[in-house]
């Protein structure tokens, strides 16, 4: 899924030009295609599907040359994840009937890449045998409330597994009290947004609890992969409810399980979560930019161009980011506000500064 726009790493995401398609952690590849690299050791190349937004096709051919045409699929408008889901598993359904899928964002970082495989690996195993709706869930590290969390239930007993929960509850993202408790218990996960079943079952499962959804779709069951499809999904995304695969169908069935994992997992959803997961200095900062001359700061996050100065004193705990021909200083605590921010520069400077 490579459809989002990256609105809270603004303003070096720009809607033109969003994160998932940017080198953030400064590696040589992108967001998208590290998360292609990664899933390249336990899948081919022609198994890969992309989901994202008509404007970023070209930008993903560009980036996943390894990719043919028809095998990233250009949403006309913004539906959230149920929708996304649903297009690539009809599309899927065409090819593969009996197909075992992985979801995955293309945009989250995987430090144990390892031990992340063998947990995608072992999953693939119990859908592919099981009527089950199996999500990754991550041990926190930390009361965070940027995340939504999953309660586990009764283990499942499967070959040798021992992280195999039944999902008690889905809980969106908490206050800060709530996930204090909440990683205090013991019993709730991160949520990673990575989802894993076969075919038939995530087809039923749309059956089940978003029909209508399922209906729009599977009218166009003799048009994917024809010239027709992409006149079919103009048509049907301009009906489609937005929903995501959370609320729409996880939440609401009983069939839904949960392998707990860690592996060096973030969701790299803001300039807090970029900051948690990069290497700090003796102060506690993180400064990306050849230029920047630092005096006296601590516990930020800084990102400047190569060709730009910096001179930063008496900073604590702010991110202060240049792109663009944009400056953004704002608290660490605040980053929140981001969004409003974007929102306000549209308003105020036009569409091309965000």
């Amino acid at each position: 899924m490579a459809g989002g726009i990256g609105s809270r790493f603004w303003p070096m995401s720009r809607k033109d030009m969003p994160k998932q398609f940017l080198d953030i952690l400064g590696t040589g590849r992108t967001l998208l295609q590290q998360a292609f690299d990664r899933f390249s050791k336990v899948i081919p190349a022609e198994n890969f599907y992309v989901v994202t937004s008509v404007d970023y096709v070209d930008l993903v051919q560009k980036q996943l040359p390894e990719l043919g045409r028809n095998q990233i699929l250009g949403e006309p408008l913004r539906r959230n994840t149920a929708p996304c889901i649903a297009y690539a598993a009809n599309k899927i359904k065409t090819i593969n009937p009996d197909a075992n899928l992985v979801v995955a964002p293309s945009d989250h970082l995987i430090l144990k890449e390892e031990e992340f495989l063998k947990q995608i690996t072992r999953g693939l195993d119990f859908v592919s045998g099981n009527r089950a709706l199996l999500t990754l869930g991550i041990h926190p590290s930390r009361p965070e409330t940027g995340y939504g969390y999953i309660q586990v239930g009764e283990k499942v007993e499967y070959n040798d597994f021992d992280n195999l929960h039944q999902v008690k509850t889905f809980t969106e993202k908490p206050n800060l009290q709530m996930a204090e408790i909440f990683v205090g218990s013991g019993e709730f996960f991160w949520n990673s947004g990575i989802f894993l079943w076969s075919l038939p079952t995530i087809l039923r499962a749309f059956e089940a609890h978003l029909n209508e959804v399922a209906v729009l779709f599977s009218q166009g069951e003799h048009l994917y992969n024809t010239p027709d499809e992409k006149a079919f999904i103009n048509k049907i995304y301009s009906e489609c409810m937005g929903i995501s695969i959370d609320y729409g169908i996880m939440e609401k069935s009983d069939n839904v399980y949960v392998l707990t994992a860690d592996f060096g997992w973030s969701d790299l959803g803001t300039w807090g979560s970029l900051y948690e997961n990069q290497e700090k200095d003796d102060d506690g900062n993180v400064i990306n930019g050849k230029n920047v001359l630092s005096y006296g700061n601590k516990n930020c996050i800084v990102n400047m161009p190569g060709d730009k100065i910096a001179v930063l004193q008496g900073l604590d705990g702010y991110i202060v980011v240049e792109s663009n021909n944009t400056l953004l200083v704002c608290r660490r605590e605040d980053e929140q506000q981001i969004r409003q921010f974007v929102n306000d520069v549209q308003l105020k400077n036009g569409p091309q500064f965000v």
